[in-house]
């Protein structure tokens, strides 16, 4: 959003890993609740899922399929059964708890579907025909330690396989194929190890400079000082819904951005259903509204404010002027969060004019003149004044993707 701001064209797209070790563990993960289901004894491999979503797929999958259909498969063929309908079911939960939160892809990009054609085994012909590829104990390595990478990596293993490194190139080779000038990925902290690979593997196709990686680090949710598990749904982790469902889309998404994304987040449960100003996100949705609540009770409309040029010169407090300051820097900071990938910049500031913003607005509980809607030679210029606030409060919001409500209950509280 920072970026289409200002003035990038800017396609969001989701990566599947839906391929590889993870996937046949999810379905031999699946295979054991299934037996166990049946009343067998069946045990969780290795490094496999023992969340409690995966009875539930699995139920699930045998309410639409039914259970003797399943049983006639052999293991091998109801494991890989599994693992496909259970990507799937993931996916569109998936998709649809990123659109309820408020992102929304363009477009859904399968490891999958890039590694069942031929391109992935023309690319690595092509590294070996012009040797950057070669072969050793029967695997295909890629020369990334000639290119940064402390060491070379294997592209194809000995048993014929093709490593998770070698579509993740295909990909980003792909995404410079359709025009992409910059390719910006967002991963987790456990593949902070790859970034060097990936970087030396793109050297290799002479796309230096092409992939800029942002890493997310862990999330920790706490509710009273102490971390919390929300439900057993999920096993060892919190599910980005629950969280959601409980603090609100507009704080969920304020508190990931408010903080930089190499620093981990511990997300304060009480602070996050904390309805007053000590909510930062409150703090600028109760700024907005004041604003709006002004036009209200004055029965003006905004849009037809007057315009006149010495309104700055009108403003009598130094509280006004350090609001009107303020409101100047929106843009030097969105095009300052935008080139730093910092969308927590934004926020800061956000939050710093709003407590200017309140301060300016609870000078008129203390001296009616002061007041936005007193009348006086100022009265215009603070209408001008309230309305460029409203606009930038408005507008900040809007790139995070957070709502900027006209009224607020504790506003309305106030107000009576």
């Amino acid at each position: 959003s920072l970026l289409q701001w200002t003035g990038h064209e800017v396609t969001r797209e989701f990566y599947v890993n839906d391929v590889g070790g993870q996937i046949q563990r999810l379905g031999e993960s699946m295979e054991a609740r299934f037996r166990e289901m049946l009343g067998e004894s069946a045990e969780i491999p290795e490094g496999g899922y023992h969340g409690e979503y995966v009875r539930g797929l699995v139920r699930e999958i045998a309410a639409e399929i039914g259970t003797e259909p399943l049983q006639r498969l052999s293991p091998e063929k109801r494991r890989a059964r599994f693992a496909k309908l259970g990507v799937a079911r993931l996916r569109a939960e998936q998709e649809r708890d990123l659109a309820e939160f408020g992102v929304h892809m363009d477009l859904f990009r399968s490891e999958r579907e890039l590694s069942v054609g031929r391109a992935v085994e023309r690319l690595v012909r092509e590294l070996e025909d012009s040797g950057y590829a070669y072969t050793r104990d029967d695997a295909i390595w890629l020369r990334t330690g000639d290119f940064g990478d402390e060491k070379d990596r294997v592209l194809v293993k000995s048993d014929g396989a093709y490593t998770y490194f070698a579509p993740d190139i295909l990909y980003h080779l792909d995404k410079a194929n359709r025009g992409f000038d910059r390719a910006i990925d967002v991963w987790g902290a456990d593949h902070h190890g790859h970034e060097r690979r990936m970087q030396a593997a793109l050297r290799v196709l002479e796309k230096p400079g092409f992939l800029e990686v942002v890493i997310l680090q862990l999330v920790t949710v706490l509710r009273g000082g102490v971390e919390v598990r929300m439900s057993k749904r999920a096993g060892r982790f919190v599910m980005l819904r629950e969280l959601f469902e409980e603090t609100g889309t507009d704080v969920a998404r304020y508190f990931f951005l408010m903080r930089r994304a190499e620093v981990s987040l511990a997300f304060d449960l009480d602070l996050a259903l904390d309805t007053s100003e000590a909510n930062p996100v409150y703090k600028v949705q109760y700024a907005h509204a004041r604003m709006c609540s002004v036009f209200v009770r004055g029965e003006v409309d905004p849009e037809t404010i007057p315009r006149i040029p010495d309104g700055m010169e009108r403003l009598e407090t130094e509280a006004e002027r350090d609001v009107a300051k303020a409101l100047l820097r929106l843009p030097e900071i969105v095009e300052s969060a935008a080139a730093a990938r910092a969308p927590h910049q934004l926020c800061g500031y956000l939050e710093e004019t709003a407590g200017l913003v309140n301060h300016w607005y609870h000078q008129g509980n203390l001296d009616p003149s002061l007041r936005v809607l007193a009348d006086g030679p100022a009265q215009t210029a603070r209408l001008q004044l309230a309305r460029a606030t409203q606009i930038t409060l408005r507008n900040g919001l809007r790139i995070l993707g957070i709502s900027a409500p006209a009224q607020l209950r504790r506003e309305e509280a106030e107000e009576e």
